[in-house]
This record gives structure tokens, C-alpha cells and sequence, in this order.
């Protein structure tokens, strides 16, 4: 069989890769041979069409070897072979010393930015905030820190976190945007050793933030970060304040014992079961949640007035135009929505809601209120409530036992799910301590099929909570959202073709998924993470907020609350929000803003306005809701 001659060109490629394989010494012959063969032609065709020349062949070869000389810096000297030789000797003398330079510095240079690329150096500043972890919160934390920073010079977030060092600035940078006055820095590392936490510097921080990660195993995670936290910090005095968030509530012992005597720990699952709940009971609560925990708007500070020393809580209420107490913080515990007889003594903070930390200056608006046009009568008594939860995930209990706590005599809960024994089990339980008149039951089915759908009369629930599903073990993860918004579709349609808004209530994971969800812009989206992001961001700046948000967003404690203004006000009159204000305090209650119904459309917060001035003059009409802090 004859042989497939091979062409000279594959052969000549061939034998030249398999030169440049034996190493160094081979690439260098051949770029000395490459330079030669194109500078030595170039040269004697410079030197023979020179007219001043030599006419010599020896001379002019000699000519030719001085332009090559100094084109290849070789020196270039002429005369006896000896001479010109060693003149080359010298030169490759010369370019090795050089070119060693050059390399080791390059080398050099090269280590040190691969090693700031990977956020392997120690960071020097001081008071910073040091955020340890990576979730989908991490966003969040970082924006509403820049936002609190923004009057603040020389302020630095450090984010510490085993992934690459420029994937997370790239990541930030995206979803954040500009970052204003402060400073990112991104370290990497994973957060459970103790070594790697110096990166951040966190010794000399002003706060730490621990996330959870969006792991199976998260709680886990944060405690043995918190613990090698406590490791690093070891001997450091002061100690930085330590925020951190778990899932489960049988990880939160553990995670305060970890972080500390100065640390808080938040129950992510609980409080968004209770702002799930909250707004299930009372539709646009989801907007005010949002408003009052975010750094773009009004909110909470604590203050020291010691002018007001001795006088009744009733009358603090109207020494600020444009601020709004809520309560006071005694010894550590805050005291929401006082009775109006309490006294402030001397060494309470006033817990208000205002603009920034300067903005709350006492200017008496007692006279604004205008008694003849408070409304007087009662509010009219919850009747019983009917809420169908669609969907079942690790929440659902904790909603379960949110309805139950204020449960009305006759109120239903109707669960729809898919089949599966821990459901059952779940439901069954809850319904063994629901009590209190709460009757549960549970429907099998998929809530993603129309069917299912269409067999549930959905309009005649007071409202309608979509959850979506934890993550299957064993099975490859996928958007945690993507059957809520299956679901959101199909109850869209059902809107549609019957013409009525359903009392939506919407748990997202992704933050990016609100503007996919076809829901109305002004409709409540609890998104667990960036609630919990929002948060930290508050506590981070007055850890002693905490307690003020835990009676917040509590079960049976005092909460916010939206109630109808016809309680406080005569429909279609005008009056100042001072006269709300004193209706709120003749009733037991703090107002701190309203929601325009007629703006509940078109304006960026959906007709909520927190905060507003006492000396705002507006017609209130029927729709429209006082924002206030209270009890049911």
C-alpha cells in the first residue's frame, strides 16, 4: 500500500513545533536566526545603495556588519575577528544582565497583581463596615450602606467572601451601581477560617455583617463563621458590633452565643412569615415596610430631647413638624406608642422617624390640629378572614401560626399543595395548635395547572398568599421563583376574564423576578432576602433598632398598621396631618403618615407617604389610609 505523501508545508510546520518543544534555548536560536535574516539583507541593502559608500568590499562588508551591530545593539566594532568578537561577548553579557533584570522585575510585579487580583492583602482602615459572606442579600447590605454613607467622607465597605475577588466587584458594580463616597473592597476567603478574616481588618471595623449563603446548610455556616469571628477578634477591645441572620429558629442560640454579648442575630423565616402575614391582613403594608426600612426615605433614629423632660407623651407627638415620634427607649427597651399620660424622663430616647439624625428640631404644632374635622366615631370590628396559600415551603408554618396568634372567630385557612408526606405532616400539626377559632385544611394539587386553579373559587378569599418551593435534595437547584410566577400568570388570567383585582400577596426569593411577576405595580412582593438585607442595613447603623423592630414586626405586639382614614378625619375635608396626628393620639395610636388613593397609581411610592409634615394641608377622601403605629 503505497504512503500518503505528507506536503512540505505540514512537514516544515512540524519540524518547527517540535523545535520550539525542546525549551527555551530553541525559541532563542530561533529568534536570533529570525532577527538575522531580516536585519543583515535589510543592512547590505542599506550600505549598497549608500552613494558615500566605501568602494571596498571589505569595507562595505564591514559597514554592513556596524548597522547590523547597532540595530541588534552588539556593539558594532570593527577590525580583527577578535575584536568583533568580543565586542559581541560583551553584548550578550550586557542583554542577559538586562533582560534577567526585566524578567525578574516583570515577574515580580506579575506576582503582586495576581495577588491584589485574587484580595489576598490586608486591608487598613478604620470603622469600617465588613460584610462576611455572599448571598443574594449581599446587594442589598452593600446599596443601603453606600446610601447611609452618602454624607460621610472616607467611608469603605469591606466584603469578604470565598469567591473571586473581581467576579464580586464586577457583581456589585452591576447591581449596585455607583458607589458614591465610600469605597468597595473586595477580599477572598473562605469566612470560616480565622486567618483569612485579618483581610477585612475587622478588629478595627465599626460593624461586621454576616449573610447566610445560599447553601442547604446556611445556619451551620454562619455560626462557624460567627465562631471563627469571635477567634479573630480574640484579645481585640473594643469589639465591633456583630450583625448576623439565621434561617431556623433552632440556630439562633447558638449564633447569639457565637457572636457575642454585643451581637444581634436576626430569624430570617420568622420575620418574613410575620411581614407576610401583616400583609395578607391589611393589602399596601408591604410599600410602608419598605419605606421605613430603606436609607432612601425617612427613618428610624434615637434621639435625647431633654427640653421635653417631664411632659406627656400625648403632647411630643406634635413638637416636631417634620418628624414623627413613635415611642421611647428606656434602659434598653423601647416602649412603641406609649400611653399619651407617660411621662419622658430624663434619661429617655425618643424614638422617631425623621429625615436623617439633624433633622429632628422641636417646633410645637398644637395648634394645627383642627378638632372640627376629626371624625369620632369607633372603628368598625375585624370580621372573620378567609386566606388560601397557595404553594407550601419551610415558611408556611410560621404563617400558620402567625394567622393563628390574631386569629378572628370563624377564620379559615385553606393550603393547596402537592401531594407529600412532610406536607401532611406540617399541616397536620399546624392544625392541631391553630386554636383560637382558626380552621385549617389543606387541598392537594398542583397550583402551577390551570385546573387546579379554576376549581378554587379564589375571588371570594380576602386575600391570597403564593409561596414558592424550597429546594428538592437531591436534585439539581433552579430558580426558586419560577413556579410563583407560573402561578401568577394563571391567577392573572383569572383577573381578567372576571374582571376583579384579586388580594394578592407575593413571596419572591430574586429580587431581579419583581419586574417579571404580572402583577400590578403597587401589589405586595415580600422579598424575603432583601427584607432581611434592609434590615441588617438599619441595625448596622444602631444596633439598639433591633429591639425597636422585633415589636415592630411582632405577632402581638405593637406594629404598624393601616387603618381607614375616615377613622381619623372627616371625608372630603381639608385639614392639616397635624389634626391626624391628634385623632391617632385621641385613639391610642402614633400616625406617621397616610397613602393617597389617589395617587396610589402613578406616584413612585404608590400613593404611601411617610413622615409628611405636620403643616401639609390635603383633602382626605374615603380611599384613603392613615399609616399608623398600633394595635389590632
Amino acid at each position: 500500500m503505497a504512503q500518503r505523501r505528507t506536503p512540505f508545508g505540514d512537514r516544515a510546520r512540524y519540524w518547527f513545533d517540535s523545535t520550539l518543544a525542546r525549551g527555551a534555548a530553541a525559541l532563542v536560536g530561533w529568534m536570533a536566526l529570525l532577527c538575522l535574516a531580516v536585519v543583515v539583507p535589510t543592512s547590505a541593502v542599506l550600505v549598497w545603495t549608500d552613494p558615500d559608500a566605501p568602494p571596498s568590499l571589505t569595507d562595505r562588508l564591514a559597514e554592513v556588519w556596524r548597522l547590523t551591530g547597532e540595530t541588534l545593539r552588539l556593539g558594532g566594532a570593527t577590525g580583527t575577528p577578535l575584536r568583533a568578537l568580543m565586542s559581541v561577548l560583551l553584548a550578550l553579557v550586557t542583554l542577559l544582565y538586562v533582560s534577567t533584570l526585566v524578567g525578574l522585575i516583570t515577574t515580580a510585579l506579575t506576582e503582586r497583581l495576581t495577588a491584589l487580583r485574587r484580595g489576598r492583602s490586608t486591608v487598613l482602615e478604620q470603622g469600617h463596615a465588613v460584610v462576611l459572606g455572599w448571598s443574594e442579600q449581599v446587594f442589598t447590605v452593600v446599596s443601603e450602606l453606600v446610601t447611609a454613607n452618602a454624607n460621610r467622607r472616607g467611608a469603605a465597605v469591606v466584603v469578604l467572601a470565598d469567591r473571586d475577588k473581581t467576579v464580586m466587584e464586577e457583581a456589585l458594580s452591576t447591581k449596585v451601581g455607583s458607589f458614591g463616597r465610600t469605597r468597595l473592597i473586595c477580599r477572598s476567603g473562605p469566612t470560616t477560617d480565622p486567618a483569612v478574616l485579618p483581610l477585612g481588618s475587622p478588629a478595627t471595623a465599626g460593624v461586621v455583617l454576616v449573610l447566610p449563603p445560599d447553601e442547604p446548610d446556611a445556619d451551620a455556616e454562619v455560626v462557624k463563621t460567627l465562631l471563627a469571628l469571635r477567634a479573630a477578634l480574640a484579645g481585640a477591645e473594643p469589639r465591633p458590633p456583630v450583625v448576623a441572620a439565621v434561617r431556623d429558629d433552632q440556630y439562633r442560640l447558638a449564633a447569639c452565643l457565637a457572636a457575642g454579648p454585643g451581637g444581634v442575630v436576626l430569624e430570617s423565616d420568622t420575620v418574613t412569615a410575620r411581614l407576610i402575614v401583616q400583609a395578607a391582613r391589611r393589602p399596601g403594608i408591604s410599600l410602608v415596610h419598605q419605606e421605613l426600612l430603606d436609607f432612601a426615605g425617612d427613618e428610624f433614629y434615637l434621639i435625647s430631647e431633654p427640653a421635653l423632660t417631664g411632659r406627656p407623651f400625648g403632647d411630643v407627638l406634635l413638637s416636631y413638624s417634620t418628624s414623627s415620634v413613635v415611642g421611647l427607649m428606656r434602659g434598653g427597651t423601647p416602649l412603641l406608642n406609649p400611653p399619651p399620660e407617660t411621662p419622658i424622663a430624663p434619661d429617655d430616647l425618643l424614638v422617631v422617624i425623621t429625615g436623617d439624625d439633624d433633622t429632628a428640631c422641636l417646633d410645637d404644632c398644637a395648634e394645627l390640629a383642627e378638632k372640627a374635622a376629626m371624625a369620632s366615631r369607633p372603628s368598625a370590628p375585624a370580621p372573620a378572614e378567609r386566606v388560601l396559600l397557595l404553594g407550601w415551603n419551610r415558611r408556611a408554618p410560621l404563617m400558620i401560626d402567625q394567622l393563628r396568634r390574631r386569629a378572628r372567630p370563624g377564620s379559615t385557612v385553606d393550603v393547596v399543595a402537592e401531594r407529600g408526606e412532610a406536607t401532611i405532616r406540617q399541616v397536620s400539626e399546624a392544625d392541631a395548635d391553630s386554636g383560637n377559632g382558626l380552621s385549617l385544611a389543606l387541598h392537594h394539587g398542583d397550583i402551577t395547572r390551570p385546573e387546579t386553579l379554576r376549581r378554587l373559587d379564589v375571588h371570594s378569599y380576602d386575600s391570597v398568599i403564593v409561596l414558592g418551593r424550597d429546594p428538592v435534595p437531591g436534585q439539581p437547584p433552579d430558580d426558586p421563583d419560577n413556579r410563583t410566577l407560573v402561578t401568577l400568570l394563571l391567577l392573572r388570567r383569572l383577573e381578567e376574564a372576571t374582571g376583579r383585582e384579586l388580594p394578592l400577596v407575593t413571596e419572591l426569593i430574586d429580587d431581579r423576578n419583581r419586574a417579571l411577576a404580572p402583577i400590578s405595580p403597587g401589589a405586595d412582593v415580600i422579598i424575603s432576602g432583601k427584607l432581611i438585607g434592609l434590615l441588617m442595613s438599619q441595625i448596622s447603623q444602631n444596633r439598639h433598632l433591633a429591639a425597636v423592630f422585633e415589636e415592630l414586626f411582632s405577632a402581638e405586639g405593637t406594629g404598624v398598621r393601616l387603618r381607614p382614614a375616615t377613622d381619623y378625619v372627616l371625608p372630603g375635608s381639608e385639614a392639616f396631618f397635624a389634626t391626624v396626628v391628634a385623632s391617632a393620639r385621641r385613639r391610642g395610636e402614633c400616625a406617621i403618615g397616610y397613602r393617597s388613593h389617589a395617587d396610589s397609581s402613578t406616584s413612585p411610592g404608590y400613593g404611601v407617604r411617610i413622615n409628611p409634615p405636620k403643616r401639609e394641608r390635603r383633602r382626605w377622601t374615603a380611599e384613603d389610609e392613615v399609616i399608623v403605629i398600633g394595635k389590632d
